[in-house]
């Protein structure tokens, strides 16, 4: 994997530790709100004990009330919006052209939410993303969606080589209305430092205990996160990959944390 260099951060360092110190812990008062359905489809039951459960090329486990998914790249683990515009060639999961506006309340255009294991409280979600949009494309992007219930309730985050407007690079709330921009780093003229700016691979790490309310967004592998947030809208949800209105590909993911 190509090694790269770490960002500057605009955490200050006291701030820093003390979110990469936080415990995620399930939230106790969690909502016990009903599993919903990703947009094309109902998720994949999950295991009711401990142990190991193959699903094809995923792998489901839980031990110790907490849960991790990995290996879910075939298209059986994925609910897309729009199925013809993904590809699923083995070990990638491809979006392969820029979704349509949905209508409204204004969020991304096109993302398939993850069905495969258990719908997550506090969770860690770690892979490899790719934007294949050009690099000539000042506002191309990916999204990593988090705390999934429903196609107008989840959070994500942008992650883009622009980060001079407002709905780039940043993380973001869609509650029933247009998505509402939450992150720290967001001045009102300008965000974090741009999360991709290359045609390559970056390792991601969203992070989001829904006890606290806190998010952080970690890229190429920095000790200290590019985006953090706190908000405590949704305590559960599923995690999923995408694009506000542009397209690129995600690899290597690892989902762990504590089921809903």
């Amino acid at each position: 994997m190509t090694a790269y260099p770490r960002r500057p951060h605009i955490l200050a360092p006291a701030a820093a530790a003390a979110l990469l110190g936080l415990t995620l812990a399930a939230a106790p008062d969690a909502r016990a709100a009903p599993e919903r359905a990703g947009p094309a489809g109902a998720p994949a039951p999950r295991s009711e004990t401990n142990g190991t459960v193959p699903m094809a090329d995923a792998e489901v486990s839980e031990r110790g009330g907490r849960a991790t998914v990995e290996g879910a790249t075939g298209p059986e683990h994925w609910a897309p919006v729009t199925p013809e515009k993904w590809d699923f060639p083995g070990s990638e999961v491809v979006l392969t052209e820029a979704g349509t506006d949905p209508g409204p309340p204004r969020r991304p255009y096109e993302y398939a939410v993850l069905t495969a294991g258990p719908r997550f409280g506090e969770v860690r979600i770690d892979a490899e993303v790719r934007i294949d949009e050009p690099v000539e494309v000042d506002n191309r992007d990916v999204v990593v969606l988090f705390g999934y219930r429903s196609p107008t309730e989840f959070y994500y985050a942008h992650l883009s080589q622009d980060n001079t407007i407002y709905p780039h690079n940043g993380i973001f709330k869609v509650d029933g209305a247009d998505r509402e921009r939450i992150d720290d780093q967001w001045d009102g003229e300008v965000g974090a430092p741009p999360a991709i700016t290359d045609a390559e691979y970056h390792p991601v790490s969203v992070r989001h205990d829904p006890r606290s309310g806190r998010i952080a967004v970690f890229v190429d592998g920095a000790k200290r996160p590019l985006m953090t947030a706190k908000d405590r809208t949704f305590d559960s949800g599923r995690v999923g990959f995408g694009s506000f209105d542009n397209y690129g590909r995600l690899r290597a993911l690892k989902v762990t944390g504590r089921p809903a």
